[in-house]
C-alpha cells in the first residue's frame, strides 16, 4: 500500500470512529439512537476492515476494541489511588436525622445535600489518562481491587476516550460508578440459562458481579451489562468545588449519569424524596436497594473525613426489604435437561415488589428439610435481589396439625422412570432415557447458539416439533423436511426455508461444539474443546478409556466417569448412529496437517508482539502441536516476550522457565 492510501485510510478511520462513538453515546447513554441497528453495522464492518488492512493504526480507545479480547489466565490486582470505603447505612428517618446533626455540628447548618439512587450492582473505577480508558478495576477490599479492564471495555455505556469540554480534560482521573444488568434483561438472561440447563442468576446483581469476573472477556461482551456513574476518586488537572459540579462534568464527557439525581438545600426536602422511591423504585426498569445522601460541598466532604470505614459526608438510606405471607398450597417437582428433579413450592398468589408471586423454588430436599417446609405452611416469601421469589422462613405458629412433609418421589413426573439420587450430591436424577421433559430441554441445548447454532430453532419451535411428533430426539432435527414445517403454527414457507437451511449448515460444526451440543453432564464449551483438540474425533472419545480422558488438560475424574458413564447408554449410541447419517461432522477439521514438532510443549505469551498478534503466534504454536496458557508456572517450557511485558515475565524469572524473544521464537520453530 502507498504511503497516501495509508494517509487516507488513517483519516478514516478517525471519521469512523468519532461517528461510531457518537452513536454509541445517543444510543447507549441518552437512549435516542438516530440510526438503524444496519446502519451502525456497516460503519463497524467499514472500520474493522481498514484495521485490519492496517493493524498498525488500531488504537485501545477504537469501537472494534470492545468485542473481547483473549481469556485471561486471571485477573491482576490493582491498587486504587483513593479508597473505595464502603457507605454507613441508616435504615429509617431517624438514622437520616442523626447523620444531617453529625454534618452540621461540624461544618454548620448551610449544607446542601445530592440525593441519588443507589444502584443494585457492582462498584467499579475507572482510570482515564488523558481522556484514554487505560484501566477498570473492581472495589476489592477497597484498598485494592482486580483488573478487569477487558471485560468493561465490553460495555458500551463506558466510554474509551472520554469527550470533556474545551480545556477541561484531567491529565488523570478516577471516575466511580456502578455497573448494573436492567431488570428486563436480566429475566431474558436467566431464562436463556435455565433453556441450557444452567443454575439461574439469584438477581442482577449477582449476574453483574459474575459477568465483569469472567476470565474470557467475550463472555462478558455476550452479558447486557451497564452503567451509572455517581462518583470521582482520584483526580490531577482539573478543580471541582461541588459534588454535583463533577456529575455535570461526567454529563457532559459522556459518561450515563442518573437522571433521577436531585440537589436539596432543605433535610426535610431530602428526607421526603428518599421516602417518595420507597413506593415508585418498582417503576423503574433496573433495581435499586435505597438512596445515597452526600454532602454536596466537596471543601464540606474534606473537613467531614472518614472513619476507617465509611466516609463522614455520605449515608445510604435502605430500603426495607418487602415481605409478604403467603401458603404452600402444594409442592411440584420439575425435571431439567440432564435429569435433575427440582422442588418449587406453589403458592397462594400474593403481591410483592409489583408483581404477582404464584411460585417458588425450594432447590432439593436438604434446603426443604433444613427449613422444615411442608405442604399448607404459612411461609414468608420475598424476592431475592426483588426479582426470584424465595421462602424465607416458616410461620410455625400458624400450623394446624394438618400440614403434610413433603417427600422426592421415587419415579419421575414425566415418565415414571425410576429416580435416583447421585451420592455425595443433593441432586435427585430420572433415570429415563426417553424422559419427554429432559428431551424437550436436551434439543433445546442442542440447538442453542453456543452448541449447535441452529438459528429458529428456539423453544416455541422445539414445542411444536415434539406436540406434532415431528421430533423424538435431537438427530430428528436433520431428518426434517420442507413440507414438515409448513403445516406448523407461525411457521410459514419463509420460515421452514430459514430453519431447513440452519439445520444443513450446522452439520458443518466443529466437532467440539457437537460435543457441547450432546449435553455430557459436567462438560462445559471449554471442556468440548479441549477433549476435541485432544482425541480429534467422535469415534475416539466414544471409545477413551478412563487413564487417557483424565490425561486432557483440565479434566478431572468427575468429567471423565460422566463422559464413559454417557457413551456406555444405548440411547447415545443411537443418537451418534443418526447423526453419522445424516452427515453431521464427527471429525476435527485440523488447519495443519503433518509433524507436530511443538508437541508436548508449553508456552506463554507476554508483552507486545511485533510480528505476529496475539492469536496469530497462539494458532501457529497449537497447530505445530505445542499448547499456549494464560500462567507460567514449574510445567511452562517457554515464555515468549515482547514488548513491555508484564508480571508473567517476573514469573518465569523467578521460576527460571527459559524466557525466548520473537527472534529466538521464530528460530525454535524453524529448527523443528
Amino acid at each position: 500500500m502507498s504511503f497516501l492510501d495509508k494517509a487516507l485510510a488513517e483519516k478514516r478511520i478517525q471519521e469512523l470512529r468519532q461517528i461510531l462513538n457518537h452513536h454509541n453515546y445517543l444510543y447507549y447513554v441518552l437512549d435516542k439512537p438516530e440510526i438503524p441497528d444496519i446502519e451502525y453495522d456497516k460503519l463497524m464492518r467499514e472500520l474493522i476492515d481498514l484495521e485490519n488492512q492496517f493493524p498498525e493504526l488500531i488504537t485501545p480507545d477504537s469501537p472494534t476494541q470492545r468485542i473481547g479480547g483473549e481469556p485471561l489466565a486471571a485477573f491482576e490486582r490493582v491498587t486504587h489511588r483513593e479508597a473505595m470505603i464502603s457507605l454507613a447505612d441508616a435504615f429509617n428517618e431517624g438514622d437520616l436525622r442523626d447523620f444531617h446533626r453529625r454534618v452540621t455540628a461540624v461544618v454548620g447548618n448551610e449544607v446542601e445535600y445530592v440525593v441519588e439512587l443507589k444502584i443494585d450492582g457492582l462498584a467499579i473505577s475507572l482510570t482515564y489518562e488523558n481522556g484514554v480508558l487505560v484501566t477498570a478495576a473492581t472495589r476489592g477490599d477497597g484498598t485494592v481491587g482486580e483488573d478487569v479492564t477487558q471485560n468493561v471495555k465490553t460495555i458500551k455505556s463506558v466510554p474509551l476516550r472520554i469527550n470533556a469540554p474545551s480545556g477541561k480534560m484531567p491529565s488523570l482521573i478516577e471516575v466511580r460508578g456502578e455497573i448494573y444488568i436492567p431488570k428486563e434483561d436480566f429475566k431474558k438472561l436467566n431464562e436463556e440459562r435455565e433453556d441450557m440447563e444452567l443454575e439461574p442468576f439469584a438477581n442482577p446483581r449477582n449476574a453483574a458481579a459474575g459477568s465483569i469476573r469472567q476470565l474470557d472477556p467475550k463472555i462478558a461482551a455476550k452479558r447486557p451489562l451497564s452503567t451509572f456513574i455517581y462518583g470521582i476518586g482520584y483526580v490531577e488537572g482539573i478543580q471541582f468545588e461541588t459534588h454535583y459540579q463533577v456529575l455535570e462534568f461526567y454529563k457532559a464527557c459522556g459518561f450515563r449519569v442518573n437522571p433521577h439525581i436531585k440537589l436539596f438545600k432543605n433535610f426535610d426536602d431530602v428526607i421526603e424524596y428518599c421516602m417518595s422511591w420507597r413506593e415508585k423504585r418498582d417503576l423503574l426498569p433496573y433495581e435499586i436497594d435505597g438512596m445515597v445522601i452526600k454532602v454536596n460541598s466537596l471543601q464540606f466532604q474534606r473537613i467531614l473525613g472518614s472513619t476507617a470505614k465509611n466516609p463522614r459526608w455520605a449515608i445510604a438510606y435502605k430500603f426495607p426489604a418487602e415481605q409478604k405471607v403467603s401458603v404452600i398450597e402444594d409442592i411440584i417437582v420439575s425435571v431439567g435437561r440432564t435429569g435433575i428433579l427440582t422442588p418449587n413450592a406453589v403458592l397462594k398468589p400474593v403481591n410483592i415488589a409489583g408483581s404477582t408471586v404464584s411460585r417458588a423454588t425450594l432447590h432439593n430436599e436438604d434446603y426443604i428439610k433444613e427449613k422444615d417446609i411442608r405442604i399448607g405452611d404459612s411461609v414468608i416469601v420475598q424476592k431475592a435481589g426483588d426479582i426470584i421469589p424465595e421462602v424465607v422462613a416458616v410461620v410455625k405458629e400458624k400450623r394446624t396439625g394438618r400440614e403434610k412433609e413433603f417427600k422426592m418421589p421415587k419415579v419421575c413426573p414425566e415418565c415414571g422412570s425410576e429416580v435416583i439420587r447421585v451420592p455425595g450430591e443433593a441432586a435427585y436424577r430420572c433415570t429415563g432415557v426417553a424422559c419427554p421433559a429432559q428431551i424437550r430441554r436436551s434439543i433445546i441445548h442442542f440447538a442453542s447458539r453456543d452448541a449447535m447454532d441452529i438459528r429458529g430453532l428456539g423453544p416455541a419451535v422445539v414445542s411444536l416439533l415434539l406436540s406434532a411428533g415431528l421430533v423424538k430426539d435431537a438427530s430428528d432435527i436433520y431428518f426434517l423436511k420442507r413440507e414438515d414445517l409448513i403445516p406448523l403454527e407461525r411457521m410459514g414457507e419463509k420460515s421452514a426455508d430459514n430453519l431447513i437451511k440452519a439445520i444443513q449448515n450446522s452439520k458443518k460444526q466443529p466437532l467440539s461444539r457437537l460435543i457441547y451440543a450432546l449435553g455430557i453432564p459436567f462438560i462445559g464449551s471449554k471442556a468440548s474443546f479441549l477433549l476435541a483438540e485432544a482425541l480429534g474425533s467422535m469415534d475416539k472419545l466414544q471409545t477413551a478409556t478412563y487413564d487417557e480422558l483424565i490425561k486432557i488438560p483440565e479434566i478431572g475424574s468427575k468429567m471423565a466417569e460422566s463422559i464413559i458413564t454417557f457413551f456406555k447408554q444405548e440411547q447415545t449410541k443411537k443418537l451418534l448412529t443418526r447423526l453419522k447419517e445424516a452427515g453431521v461432522n464427527m471429525e476435527e477439521r485440523r488447519q495443519v496437517e503433518g509433524p507436530k514438532p511443538l508437541e508436548n510443549l508449553t508456552f506463554v505469551l507476554t508483552g507486545t508482539l511485533e510480528k505476529y498478534s496475539r492469536k496469530e503466534a497462539k494458532e501457529i504454536i497449537e497447530n505445530l502441536g505445542g499448547r499456549v496458557t494464560g500462567s507460567v508456572s514449574k510445567k511452562t517450557d517457554y515464555v515468549v516476550v515482547g514488548k513491555d511485558p508484564g508480571s508473567k515475565y517476573d514469573k518465569a524469572v523467578e521460576l527460571g522457565v527459559k524466557i525466548i524473544d520473537e527472534n529466538e521464537f521464530d528460530k525454535l520453530i524453524a529448527e523443528r
